[in-house]
């Protein structure tokens, strides 16, 4: 892909970190445990993969995964440590720094760490709340330099002075109850849908706090965490009022105060949305979840598969090498560049078959059928 003009990975695109599951029956696969499976929206049996992806304003782009072990699948669970490859030896039944049981947040930042050693460095990484509300993943995000656009939980607290009123420690769902429709901008979303919102922005410093410590400051000076400077949260509904809102959601960003508008605040974030289209296709139409292997590395090479699958489709249907040929139309999505391609092959199967009938007749009589 970088070795081609029309498809090489440009400076400043958007990484993207998600995980995504699906349901696996038995408890013999490598990292399968009741966890919550995202495509059937509960808890269930499963597999989990975190993987990074990217988007440039063109096309979207798998980049990196790597199987999330669930603790129930260990011999240890979550104090699992048995030796690797890296694994430093350090004393008597240990073998740290290098566990077997790592979080999806610790997961996250080595793959984006796999991004930056390739000398891609995006513009932003969009994460939703499951990475947006650790504060630790933050953290190591800045430790690198990277901006960041994440979701945070509802119940997140901030302490807000308001109206010359003493500081009154409250959650940010309690603050979009008492904004104010001047207080809001009105923000038009072009998707699929289009799609009208009101969003409203607060400065903070030090935006998230740490587990069991003073929560943040608005407009005032943060006490104590591990994230510095001034921060920004973003409050979107797509509703005017609070009690009017079916969907509301929260976000935290360390970009630059002038940057951070409503209209930048939605329309970045939906970038987002680009690898649940690569979910999408990668399970209907790639076989991301069709497999009959158990250990972890026959997984791994699975799924791996399915991203040089999906990234070759890919590339032909942006350098147009399908449409020339086996297409009269433009193929603008990737199910029209994969059907492209599937009669491609049927075509050139045909003409094979043609061109050596006598090995298929062959091929037959070694069976005992004989071809009529």
């Amino acid at each position: 892909m970088n070795q081609c003009r029309q498809t090489k990975i440009p400076k400043g695109f958007s990484l993207i970190i998600d995980d995504s599951g699906h349901r696996k029956s038995g408890n013999f696969t490598a990292g399968v445990g009741r966890q919550y499976i995202g495509e059937i929206g509960k808890t269930d049996n499963g597999i989990v993969t975190v993987t990074t992806h990217l988007y440039d304003g063109k096309k979207s782009l798998p980049l990196d995964l790597e199987l999330y072990q669930h603790s129930s699948s260990l011999p240890e669970g979550k104090k699992d440590c048995r030796p690797s490859r890296n694994s430093i030896p350090a004393g008597k039944g240990q073998c740290l720094p290098h566990p077997e049981f790592k979080k999806k947040p610790e997961i996250a930042i080595d793959l984006i760490d796999r991004s930056l050693a390739r000398g891609d460095k995006p513009g932003i990484v969009l994460v939703d709340s499951g990475y947006g509300n650790n504060t630790n993943f933050l953290s190591q995000l800045e430790t690198r330099n990277l901006k960041y656009l994440g979701g945070i939980a509802k119940n997140r607290k901030i302490k807000l002075e308001r109206n010359g009123n003493s500081q009154q420690s409250i959650r940010v769902d309690e603050l979009a109850a008492s904004l104010s429709i001047e207080e809001l901008t009105e923000v038009q979303l072009l998707i699929e849908e289009p799609k009208t919102l009101w969003v409203a922005i607060v400065e903070v410093r030090n935006a998230l706090r740490r587990k069991h410590l003073n929560p943040i400051q608005v407009n005032g000076e943060g006490e104590i965490s591990r994230l510095e400077g001034k921060k920004r949260i973003a409050i979107v509904m797509n509703a005017c009022s609070f009690s009017e809102a079916t969907e509301i959601d929260y976000f935290v960003t360390n970009v630059n105060p002038k940057i951070v508008t409503p209209d930048w605040v939605v329309k970045t974030y939906s970038q987002r949305n680009w690898v649940e289209v690569f979910y999408r296709e990668a399970k209907g139409n790639l076989g991301l979840k069709e497999y009959q292997v158990r250990d972890k590395r026959s997984l791994f090479r699975h799924f791996i598969l399915v991203f040089c699958a999906y990234t070759f489709i890919l590339w032909h249907q942006l350098t147009g090498g399908f449409r020339r040929i086996w297409s009269t139309r433009p193929l603008n999505t990737f199910s029209e560049a994969l059907e492209a391609f599937r009669t491609a092959i049927t075509y050139r199967f045909l003409k094979w078959l043609q061109d050596n009938w006598d090995v298929f007749v062959a091929y037959k009589a070694s069976f005992g059928y004989i071809l009529a």
